[in-house]
């Protein structure tokens, strides 16, 4: 059920753009229980000028190779899960030439009513009661 947005500067080859995006689903199937199908991924690329991240905050050294990611998701995991999936998200981008110091992660929670995959249904909740 997650939705994940991963943002780029503009330049990089498509196939890299699907790698990261197959690296980052990869760690959620393997870190926080994400069925392998459960798969909905926006990938954009950005005019350098529209992507604006500060390139030391915290002291972490950034480069114009910054990997934004934005994962929506159920609430519910524990934060050592959490920490799971950014440490193996931050691994799988650098199997593909990615810095550690560039891969920056943000998990947004929402309950499960907040969900709908079609149909005008909200897919998570408890099924209407029609009134007699």
């Amino acid at each position: 059920m997650p939705l994940v947005r991963i943002s780029l500067v503009k330049g990089h080859p498509a196939t890299l753009r699907r790698s990261i995006g197959d690296a980052v689903h990869r760690a959620l199937v393997e870190t926080i229980d994400v069925p392998e199908r459960d798969r909905f991924q926006l990938l954009a690329e950005h005019e350098a000028g529209d992507l604006v991240y500060d390139s030391e905050y915290l002291g972490i050294a950034r480069s114009d190779n910054i990997v934004i990611i934005q994962i929506t998701l159920s609430t519910g995991r524990s934060l050592e899960k959490k920490r799971k999936l950014y440490r193996r998200i931050a691994h799988h981008l650098g199997e593909l030439g990615v810095r550690r110091e560039d891969v920056w992660i943000n998990l947004v929670e929402v309950a499960k009513e907040n969900w709908s995959f079609g149909n005008g249904v909200a897919s998570y909740a408890p099924a209407e009661s029609v009134a007699a």
